[in-house]
């Protein structure tokens, strides 16, 4: 299809009154071998990025008809479209990002593909979220202990690269803490599709700070691979990554 084709396309997709295409992309998601228009459309808000109302349509490239779909969080900043095989059946997925625009960098995901005809909802990042939970607690000598609690995992963290001033703030000269401090893990805060083996078959990586004693003290990353199971996207690998102590 060529531009002038593709801005036709986008012309003839039928919105609210207030509403406008926000992000398009197109390929087959439907397993037709006809290319699909897929769209998002939302309100703006006056003299600021911010859109509501938020909608997923498909138009099927060889019957041209449509299917709206409302999204579960269907508010926040630069929405977007990733299409790509994540189920492993050769048909691409969509992969919609949405900005929460909250102080954590919080975002909003969702995967959908094609199930008997009809686009469903296969992944969910606050679902996600909400099905995975973790504690964070300082420890004594300078450590920090982070507990995955699916899959079960703990790791430990060693908080002296943090530098002489951070330290001395929460303990003692022995290496005691002063008082107890438990951190926290965020939502996830990137989710980026990944083919690792080259095959056209993508993994999502889900990324999560590991917070301290406030936001902004981040400690960490926890990484979370995700693959398809045939009936969830299944963690295979977790891994929680520290920044580097800078070498004079």
């Amino acid at each position: 299809m060529n531009n002038f084709q593709w801005r036709r396309a986008v012309q003839y997709v039928p919105t609210a009154s207030n509403q406008q295409i926000v992000a398009s992309e197109f390929g087959d998601v439907t397993g037709d071998r006809f290319p699909d228009w897929v769209y998002l459309t939302g309100t703006k808000e006056p003299d600021s990025p911010f859109l509501r109302n938020i909608t997923l349509t498909i138009r099927n490239g060889h019957t041209n008809q449509f299917q709206h779909i409302a999204l579960p969080e269907n508010a926040g900043y630069n929405p977007t479209i990733w299409l790509g095989d994540l189920t492993g059946n050769g048909v691409k997925d969509i992969l919609i990002t949405i900005d929460s625009g909250g102080s954590g960098g919080i975002l909003y995901s969702y995967v959908f593909t094609s199930i008997q005809g009809r686009m469903t909802k296969i992944f969910d990042s606050i679902q996600f979220n909400e099905q995975h939970n973790y504690t964070v607690q300082y420890e004594n000598q300078y450590k920090v202990s982070v507990v995955s609690e699916n899959p079960k995992k703990k790791y430990i963290l060693d908080l002296q690269y943090k530098g002489k001033e951070y330290l001395e703030e929460i303990y003692n000269a022995d290496g005691t803490l002063k008082q107890p401090i438990e951190g926290w893990v965020d939502p996830i805060s990137g989710i980026y599709p990944i083919d690792l083996a080259r095959t056209g078959k993508y993994y999502l990586l889900t990324m999560q700070l590991i917070a301290g004693q406030y936001h902004a003290d981040g400690l960490g990353i926890v990484e979370n691979l995700l693959l398809w199971d045939g009936r969830q996207f299944s963690i295979v690998r977790q891994t929680v990554s520290i920044q580097g102590e800078n070498i004079l």
